[in-house]
């Protein structure tokens, strides 16, 4: 009917089937950043957020995500997630996450490695929120991957 994979003829949601594909090693990297007040940043860089480690927090539940993302996303596979790496970098005026995510398997770890980062900036938020409710989360994208029938992909 329309060509998407999640659709059937009926134009019904399904989930893809891909026990035909071949396992290969599998990693796609995720970017985000959330925008925030100076001094937001600077408590968060300082450590001086009185709900704790912002940025401890932050990498741990985008890691979670990251093996949860079945969970939250109706169509994607479960995958044996083999890695994740999650870095926040704090600057000025907001911190930017990077989340890359590794598997052996039939099928992309794209969405996981955007769920790690979403998840991540939302902690951040929920962490820093009394210092800057203002704070706005964005640019969340990929950024490459590899692996698969598609190859290699890296963003403009």
């Amino acid at each position: 009917m329309t060509g998407l994979t999640h659709l059937d003829a009926d134009g019904a949601a399904r989930m893809v089937d891909v026990s035909a594909k071949s396992v290969t090693a599998r990693e796609a990297t995720a970017g985000g950043h959330i925008a925030m007040s100076s001094a937001a940043a600077r408590a968060i860089r300082d450590g001086a957020v009185k709900k704790g480690d912002v940025l401890a927090v932050a990498r741990v539940a985008g890691i979670m995500a990251a093996k949860r993302t079945a969970d939250l996303i109706p169509l994607c596979h479960p995958l044996p997630i083999s890695g994740v790496t999650l870095d926040l970098v704090v600057e000025d005026e907001g911190v930017t996450a990077t989340a890359t995510v590794r598997t052996t398997h039939t099928t992309g770890v794209e969405m996981e490695a955007m769920t790690a980062v979403s998840v991540a900036l939302l902690t951040v938020y929920d962490m820093a929120k009394a210092l800057d409710r203002r704070m706005t989360i964005g640019a969340v994208r990929l950024l490459a991957k590899s692996g698969g029938r598609s190859g290699d992909w890296r963003a403009a």
